[in-house]
């Protein structure tokens, strides 16, 4: 039985999904967590560094929330801040240096609203990684393993392929914020979910995203281990296969993937 749009949200809100830093752990050996931006801080709501998969180096970057309100505290509740944005880009352009693949966790309400990211450049830092990542000359994959909201996820999400975890969202805005601006009422988010097509299997039926990592099987969950092997299946094939491609391919056809839209 297919869950509902409301539904699926809650799960990919849970507590219980597993973060960045779990998946870095669980699909990559010897990550090694890189700090900082070099212009302002070290921003928690990101994290990233050099790691390797299937003995072939890669650079991973994530978004991490907490999995209780104290680690969720102190990682901005996945919102990431400007600096956590340059941050994530300082870390691709290493990996454009040193030939390495980046591969991006996205699991975020959006990116930091509060005057204090606006002040330092919210929407600057986005719109560099947007420009950045459309010609960066290596692969990247984008996987919204949660929540991937707004502009905060897509400046993590301009790859050569972008998939979705089979109970994770992906929408320009939260359901409450649709239902807010639509009804004037953020109590209807169940119902401006059903209407805004943010699902995994909506978005592919769309082509806005090329992959969903199944969580369930014929209607039962799958296990955890189950789910990760899949998962490093899927991205070890897609990365050679990604690999193959010349610089001036990879770019155009990462310009063409966002051009149809």
């Amino acid at each position: 039985m297919s869950l509902s749009a409301g539904e699926v949200v809650k799960l990919a809100r849970s507590a219980e999904r597993l973060t960045s830093l779990d998946f870095f752990d669980q699909l990559f050996e010897g990550f090694q967590e890189l700090h900082g931006d070099r212009l302002y801080g070290d921003d928690p709501a990101i994290v990233g560094g050099v790691a390797y998969l299937d003995n072939k180096p890669v650079t991973v970057i994530g978004v991490q929330k907490g999995a209780n309100l104290k680690e969720n505290m102190e990682r901005n509740f996945g919102q990431p801040n400007p600096e956590g944005y340059r941050k994530a880009l300082r870390l691709m352009k290493q990996a454009e240096k040193f030939g390495r693949p980046v591969i991006c966790f996205v699991n975020t309400p959006g990116a930091f609203c509060g005057v204090e990211a606006e002040e330092r450049g919210e929407g600057e830092a986005i719109a560099r990684n947007l420009l950045e990542m459309s010609d960066l000359k290596v692969p990247i994959l984008s996987i919204i393993t949660g929540e991937g909201g707004s502009g905060g996820a897509l400046a993590l999400a301009v790859a050569d392929e972008v998939w979705m975890m089979e109970h994770s969202i992906y929408a320009i805005l939260s359901p409450e914020g649709f239902a807010s601006i639509l009804w004037k009422d953020g109590k209807r988010s169940e119902e401006a979910a059903e209407l805004m097509k943010i699902t995994a299997a909506e978005l592919l039926e769309l082509a806005v995203i090329d992959k969903i990592i199944p969580e369930t099987f014929r209607g039962e969950s799958l296990s955890q281990s189950k789910i990760l092997r899949m998962f490093k299946k899927s991205l070890i094939e897609t990365l050679e296969k990604l690999c193959k491609y010349s610089t001036e391919e990879l770019i155009e056809l990462r310009y063409q993937r966002f051009r149809k839209f």
